[in-house]
């Protein structure tokens, strides 16, 4: 049974912690700042409440306890006047959080849920990968296996690669790989975003200039392809780049040389080329917008990578693991995701692919203080605001939703609908509503919701 330590001389706080704890945890309190600490000193608790209003509590002492055993993200503090630099200080000392006095239970509820969260969490993987590590691409699922076998069959060739992907498929990271794994890896990786670059500054950019080659030149400029002499150079978003500048691609691509804007020598450079884009370029060059002559001589390999809404149960895997690695990186110390995330993440069709997923998780990792990560650490509006389809016009957020109803009869109909979403489970249906499960309960029945609850 998980235990709580109370140090608070209210009354009412009391009742409050014992609210928002529930009955399968074992509540303890202590009236005083002394009886508390030979009582923390006693026994190891899973969860302490402690109030700055006595008279010898402060922010130092939780570091003390931590000199003791008593971890900070077990912690809950108290104040009947918070500060901006108490909860800043607090939040930097890794507690659960600081809430103000006199304590709302459900608020107490929805911290305490961080620790006690022992329903359905889904395990994270060990975290063996340095924590600052941008460069593993994993993944299980069919599409991606295909991918990793290419990648290991013409990694070590000089052949030219077009690596086809929608934005945050992660191009990028296979273009590194390819460099990684090949005869060139000890030379340079060069990367540009041929889209992200003012077009009048591109060629400059690609090719370098002299001095004096145009109003602002004051110096001589070593461009990207020299940069990249004897290693790779990775062209993204080459679907962007205008007709004059694909046909100065193409030149250099065939002769192995450039020429810097102003210049008037050829500079021969050792490159291999890895470009990439989201466009569909076979219809590009229908239109007349891309060249066919370098569509073919940079599609000599041409990698497709999917979509994360196609990769199957890679998102599991890549979920797990990026809490894990984020777990790592900022201190957080995180054992499990919980099952109503797994849950809510995957009905997100993620039109911003993997790197969508990682700054969602790394937002919650951030935001997360206990074991478990929770829904209310996801930016639930943002994954709510892509449905999948187009709404029709003024249509309803909420299933026979209505202006004319009360408040009290569009909470009925909202925990009806989170009801059906879980299944019919309250302590995840208690997770996504921020209730503490006694205050779902009670609010069941009297909606006379019992036939939505799973038996």
């Amino acid at each position: 049974m998980p235990s709580f330590l109370v140090v608070d001389a209210a009354p009412e706080t009391l009742a409050a912690a014992r609210e928002a704890a529930g009955a399968r945890t074992e509540v303890r309190a202590a009236a005083s700042l002394g009886e508390g600490l030979e009582m923390l000193r006693g026994r190891k608790w899973d969860a302490v409440l402690l109030s700055l209003d006595f008279e010898a509590a402060d922010l130092a002492l939780v570091s003390r306890l931590a000199e003791s055993g008593v971890q900070p993200n077990s912690v809950v503090l108290t104040s009947s006047r918070p500060t901006m630099q108490a909860m800043v200080e607090s939040s930097r000392l890794g507690v659960l959080g600081l809430i103000a006095t006199p304590v709302n239970a459900d608020e107490l509820a929805a911290l305490l849920r961080e620790v006690f969260a022992g329903e359905d969490v889904v395990p994270l993987p060990p975290a063996d990968a340095p924590a600052d590590d941008e460069e593993t691409a994993i993944g299980a699922s069919p599409p991606m296996l295909e991918v990793f076998r290419m990648v290991g069959r013409v990694a070590g060739s000089a052949a030219t690669v077009l690596v086809l992907g929608q934005s945050g498929t992660g191009k990028e990271l296979v273009a590194r790989a390819l460099h990684r794994n090949s005869p060139r890896s000890s030379g340079p990786f060069v990367a540009i975003n041929c889209a992200a670059i003012p077009e009048n500054l591109l060629e400059s950019e690609l090719f370098g200039h002299e001095k004096g080659a145009f109003t602002g030149a004051i110096a001589r400029k070593v461009g990207r392809f020299e940069r990249a002499h004897g290693g790779t150079l990775f062209l993204d978003e080459i679907g962007d780049m205008s007709l004059p500048l694909q046909s100065k691609i193409l030149r250099a691509l065939q002769e192995r040389e450039i020429e810097r804007v102003g210049g008037e020598g050829r500079i021969p450079v050792d490159v291999r080329v890895v470009a990439a884009t989201h466009r569909d370029l076979r219809s590009a060059i229908a239109e007349g917008a891309f060249r066919e002559d370098l569509y073919f001589r940079l599609a000599v390999v041409t990698l497709n990578l999917p979509r994360l809404a196609d990769r199957g149960t890679d998102l599991d895997l890549l979920i797990r693991f990026f809490v894990a690695r984020y777990a790592v990186r900022y201190g957080r110390p995180l054992r499990g995701v919980s099952r109503t995330v797994m849950d809510l993440l995957q009905r997100h069709p993620w039109p911003g692919n993997v790197r969508e997923l990682k700054n969602v998780l790394e937002r919650a990792v951030l935001l997360a203080r206990g074991p478990v990560l929770l829904p209310e650490h996801l930016p639930l509006d943002q994954l709510r605001s892509h449905t999948g389809a187009p709404a029709p016009e003024n249509a309803s957020p909420l299933p026979g939703y209505a202006p004319e109803m009360s408040m009290e009869q569009v909470e009925a109909l909202h925990i009806r609908e989170v009801l059906r979403l879980v299944r019919g489970h309250l302590g995840r249906a208690s997770e996504v509503l921020g209730f503490h499960r006694n205050t779902l309960t009670r609010k069941i029945r009297e909606y006379g919701l019992e036939d939505a609850v799973r038996a």
